[in-house]
């Protein structure tokens, strides 16, 4: 069976790259590896290369270099073709994408970008390639500017030339359609193309289509005189600021790029100060044309305002600049992460990918990649929509997160804090925040503000605290958090990037408690390896844990790892394996283990046990030969918390593990706490997790 699927243009500009990430995306969460070919790509300048390329290599880490990922250059193609070397340019193709084929379980090939002049021969040229790879197609076509009768006919043409060539086409996607007529389209497309065809209907998303203002910066260059920080602004359209500034004040729009001569200061501090009030819309940058630098009295001016847009300087005149900005065109970079997860999130939002996945069924591996269990957790995460409340709004990782989370439409999202220092925190580092899809509450003013103070009096007045202190106590981000999950407000909390793990779990212990049967709080690290994922337990609440509590956390950390998939192998460590030493803390993983054991006899439980004995399989043979755990041990659980938080610090640094935690359990309620070191990824993570708690506790 030949294990490709091709993607295919029907012309320029129709954001096929959308397609490419999300099936690719796809791919990895089912099998460990993935190829990627490009058998024509565009010609470059000298030391410029293939943006698709390198942003699938880098993006998805595949274990590829990019000069094999690629076939001919469109003008070699052309020569080619002038010189009747057509089979051989077909016959080399064929070539390089079976050596790519025979290293890998799957391999993706996306067709050229017809960006060169002959856009029918790239077009025939791309159906030739996939009939003779012999693989199934995807095609992607665009209804930008066309009417929906146009753009369906163009996608039928394409469809039916492909299928003259005996090329299975799997599925189309009709990409940039006006919002409004998704319907009308998905109607139009399913009287045309064939019973056999899925297809899907894609928006115009405006976040795509506009570019950056670093990607206008890195076409027109210059000078950043200000803003330099926040060149990944939008810039969703431009004008000329040349007539006075009471008139051009009217032309400003909603992440408007302002061009103007140098000179024009008027025009500068009017933008500057429009962007700043809250009458007007935000702008995202200036461009002064002409060479012409404002003097120091205005550049003084400037510099002391807050919320500075990106100010580029450049020497050709105001016409030029605006005729170079026109024909800038918004592509997905390598190492443009925030735009390649919004592909990918526009993808999994608007297309069902059962139709390649059920091509792939056949391929079995056992292998569990981070991507892939990553994949696993965000699916789960979307399936049953849950609602997380960050307490630390003003955090910069946690907005960025937060915007993440919800353009994949992963959770929805509760942000606390004062409404205008959120946003202008979030303005500050160019994170849009849509308050139609990100709740903002200031508990000082928040309408359940009296209720919760109230009924958190009640809960903790057989300690006889007052009144007074009990409405204090909600003001606290914490507390009112911990008591939106605690009232079905919120389904679970996520905070600790600028706090203490204290400060996150003491709420959560006062009202939320533990479950029933359980005493202790624990914590566990998804550790994602290479090719299998581990649990780590506890490395981050209990200090020096008696043999009681390490049973309960071996037990606690077992189940889970069954909740999110994983078949327990639980290991309980020591500097001995079996009855091969002895002293205090050999003593105390002994008793644990029985107790876990009369506990749970159904677990595969092993302990007292060293961790290469745990995870090696013939080491574990050697010391332990007839334990069901040794050597195949995916629970590992540390005798103390100097142990484990230094174990889970050190695979995640020596190997280059993803860790994904520290996920709290044992609470009626999720609430997890992140590290005050954490990233955007981390708190992503677990704020994923958090949500699948929050489903699997209904």
């Amino acid at each position: 069976m030949n294990k490709g699927i091709y993607i295919a243009n029907t012309e320029p500009q129709t954001g096929k790259v959308i397609v490419a990430l999300g099936i690719l995306k796809m791919l990895l969460s089912k099998v460990s590896r993935v190829g990627y070919f490009r058998p024509i790509i565009s010609d470059f300048p000298k030391g410029k290369k293939d943006n698709h390329i390198q942003t699938m290599i880098s993006y998805f880490n595949l274990d590829m270099k990019y000069e094999e990922a690629y076939g001919f250059t469109i003008s070699e193609v052309v020569r080619l073709k002038k010189s009747g070397k057509e089979l051989l340019l077909i016959d080399k193709i064929i070539e390089k994408y079976k050596n790519i084929e025979a290293r890998f379980d799957v391999v993706l090939v996306e067709g050229s970008d017809f960006e060169s002049k002959g856009v029918a021969f790239e077009f025939d040229l791309n159906a030739e390639i996939a009939k003779n790879l012999s693989i199934p197609t995807l095609i992607v076509s665009s209804a930008h500017d066309k009417d929906i009768k146009d753009a369906v006919s163009n996608l039928d043409l394409a469809v039916k030339t492909y299928v003259e060539k005996d090329v299975t086409v799997l599925a189309v996607f009709m990409n940039r359609v006006i919002e409004s007529d998704c319907e009308k389209m998905k109607e139009e497309l399913k009287k045309v193309i064939p019973t056999k065809t899925r297809y899907g209907v894609i928006p115009e998303v405006k976040k795509l289509s506009s570019p950056t203002i670093k990607e206008i910066y890195d076409e027109i260059g210059g000078e950043v005189l200000f803003g330099e920080n926040l060149m990944n602004k939008k810039a969703d359209k431009f004008n000329i600021g040349a007539m006075q500034l009471r008139n051009y004040l009217e032309h400003v729009g909603e992440n408007c790029l302002v061009i103007t001569p140098g000179d024009r200061a008027d025009i500068i501090m009017g933008a500057l100060q429009a962007n700043a009030s809250a009458n007007y819309p935000s702008i995202s940058g200036i461009i002064l044309t002409g060479g012409l630098i404002p003097g120091e009295t205005i550049l003084k001016l400037i510099d002391g305002l807050q919320n500075i847009v990106p100010i580029i300087l450049v020497d050709e005149d105001t016409f030029n600049v605006a005729n170079k900005i026109g024909n800038v065109k918004s592509k997905v970079r390598p190492g443009d992460t925030k735009k390649v997860d919004l592909c990918i999130s526009i993808f999994e939002k608007y297309i069902n990918t059962e139709f390649s996945i059920d091509r792939f069924k056949s391929i079995k591996t056992n292998v569990m990649t981070p991507r892939m269990f990553q994949y696993k957790l965000v699916t789960k995460a979307k399936s049953v929509k849950k609602h997380i409340v960050l307490p630390e709004g003003t955090d910069t990782r946690i907005l960025e997160a937060a915007v993440n989370l919800v353009e994949q439409n992963v959770v929805d999202i509760t942000l606390l804090g004062k409404r205008d220092d959120i946003l202008d925190k979030a303005n500050k580092i160019g994170v849009n925040i849509n308050e139609d899809e990100i709740n903002i509450i200031d508990p000082a003013t928040s309408e359940h503000y009296e209720d919760y103070w109230k009924t958190y009096f009640e809960l903790r007045k057989h300690k006889n605290i007052p009144d007074d202190l009990a409405r204090d106590t909600m003001l606290n981000v914490s507390f009112f958090g911990t008591m939106m999950v605690y009232k079905g407000d919120a389904d679970g909390m996520v905070s600790g990037a600028a706090h203490t793990t204290a400060h996150t779990i003491v709420p959560a212990l006062q009202f939320i408690k533990t479950k029933p049967g359980v005493n202790t709080v624990s914590s566990v690290f998804f550790m994602c390896l290479d090719d299998h994922v581990s649990v780590f337990g506890d490395c981050a609440v209990n200090i020096n844990p008696n043999a009681d509590q390490l049973a309960e956390i071996a037990i606690s950390s077992a189940e889970s790892a069954k909740a999110f998939g994983i078949d327990p192998k639980v290991a309980l460590l020591s500097y001995s394996s079996g009855s091969s030493g002895s002293g205090v803390e050999v003593e105390k993983v002994k008793e644990a283990t029985q107790k876990a054991i009369e506990l749970h006899p159904d677990l595969k439980i092993e302990g007292p046990i060293q961790y290469d004995a745990a995870v090696d399989p013939i080491v574990g043979k050697s010391k332990m030969p007839n334990s069901k755990v040794a050597g195949q041990a995916n629970v590992l659980i540390f005798p103390d918390l100097n142990t484990g938080n230094n174990t889970y610090k050190a695979v995640q640094r020596e190997t280059g593990a993803v860790a994904i935690g520290p996920m709290l359990q044992g609470l009626k309620k999720p609430v997890n706490d992140l590290s005050r070191g954490c990233t955007v990824d981390d708190i992503f993570n677990t704020v994923v997790i958090t949500a699948i708690q929050a489903q699997n506790q209904e």
